[in-house]
This record gives C-alpha cells, sequence and structure tokens, in this order.
C-alpha cells in the first residue's frame, strides 16, 4: 500500500503559501514579502512544526490567534488545474497497476473537488483528508486510522510527503517505510542528516516507481 500526501506531491504548494500570507494581512500584520518569504525558507529548512503557527507567531506576536489565521487563509487555500503535477496522472496511474494507494494529507475538504477535476480520485481506495477527519498530521492516529482502513500491515505500507516532521518521522514511527519528496515545503538545500531520516528520497514524481519497487 503506497499512501501519498496531496501539496508538494501531486500539486504545487505555491498556493498555500500565498493564503498564508493573505491571512496574515488580513489580520492586520505589516511585513514586507521578503521577509515573510525569509521565514517560510526558514520552516521549510528545519522541517520543525506547524508552518501556521510559527508564521502567525513570528508577524502577528507571541500570542497570536493560529486559528484566526487558518480561518482567514482558507478561502485562499485552492487547487487549480495549473498547480497540478504535470506528471501526476501519469504517474500515479502507472503506481496504481502495481499498488494499492491512499492518501494522507492536511488538507481542507475541498482538495477532494480538485483531485475528481483532474482525474485522480479513482485511482485512491482510501482518503484521509485531515478537515474530514478533525486529525491532523503528524497525530500517529492519522497514520494508524490509515492503516487499519485499508487493512494493511505498516511493514507492507510507505508514505510519500514533502515532509520530514509531518510525513516521514511519524510514518516511519508507525512501522511504515518512507519516502521524501524534495519539493513544496521540503527544502532547498536538505542537510546529510536530514536525508538520512527517510528510507528514499525523489525529487520528482517519476522517481517514484522505481524508488517504490526498491524498498
Amino acid at each position: 500500500m503506497v499512501f501519498l500526501d496531496v501539496g508538494g506531491v501531486l500539486y504545487r504548494d505555491d498556493g498555500y503559501r500565498e493564503a498564508l500570507r493573505r491571512g496574515l494581512r488580513e489580520l492586520g500584520a505589516a511585513f514586507e514579502d521578503a521577509a515573510f518569504d525569509a521565514e517560510y525558507t526558514a520552516c521549510r529548512r528545519d522541517q520543525s512544526g506547524s508552518f501556521r503557527v510559527r508564521l502567525a507567531r513570528r508577524f502577528l506576536g507571541p500570542d497570536a490567534d493560529v486559528g484566526a489565521l487558518e480561518r482567514h487563509a482558507a478561502p485562499w487555500w485552492r487547487y487549480g488545474p495549473d498547480d497540478l503535477e504535470p506528471s501526476a496522472v501519469e504517474v500515479v496511474a502507472a503506481l496504481a497497476g502495481r499498488y494499492r494507494l491512499g492518501l494522507i494529507a492536511n488538507q481542507p475538504s475541498a482538495v477532494r473537488d480538485a483531485l475528481v477535476r483532474d482525474g485522480l480520485d479513482p485511482f485512491f481506495e482510501v482518503r484521509l483528508v485531515s478537515d474530514d477527519l478533525g486529525l491532523e498530521k503528524p497525530d500517529p492516529r492519522i497514520f494508524e486510522h490509515a492503516l487499519g482502513e485499508a487493512a494493511v500491515a505498516p511493514e507492507r505500507a510507505a508514505m510519500v510527503g514533502d515532509r520530514l516532521d509531518y510525513d516521514v518521522r511519524p510514518a516511519r514511527a508507525a512501522g511504515m517505510r518512507a519516502v521524501w519528496m524534495l519539493r513544496g515545503e521540503a527544502p532547498d538545500h536538505p542537510t546529510a542528516e536530514q536525508l538520512e531520516e527517510a528510507d528514499a528520497v525523489v525529487r520528482s514524481l517519476r522517481e517514484l516507481p522505481e524508488v517504490l519497487g526498491r524498498l
């Protein structure tokens, strides 16, 4: 069983970043784009905790209402057809011929509409979306729930995601294999120590079939 993240794996994550930028400004934060971009890059570099929390505290203050930021960013967080990775349908279709597929994603429920629109939805038999579940990665319960719903042993499952802290570490803690996708919220220049945390590392979807075959 192969579980995939959505943002950074199947779709570009630019929209999420821009939704947070707009949400902060709607809440009254005053900052230059360069300052926001630098802090967002630091979040990607460190791979250590919620981007929303870190950005809210940086630009709204230590007592920032993170829930308010989520509410203000949510209307702007959507995936358009142009956000789909060009090889996504082709690669997912190829994977579906060899593996059972599922999704584990911190996403608004509306992401389901994008998956249907772009022809990806039929390939997945398990779809765990955080807004639907009331659980978010890296909570171990979302991985336990995924394995239970798929009725698969953890050693027979792999997670593909763009975050060490939200995808790779909790998947491995659950007994799954983990593939780190170096796109989206992954750092531009991961350290050797970070790279060693995953069972495999890829930079494109097209690498996945071969890499998964070696796990």
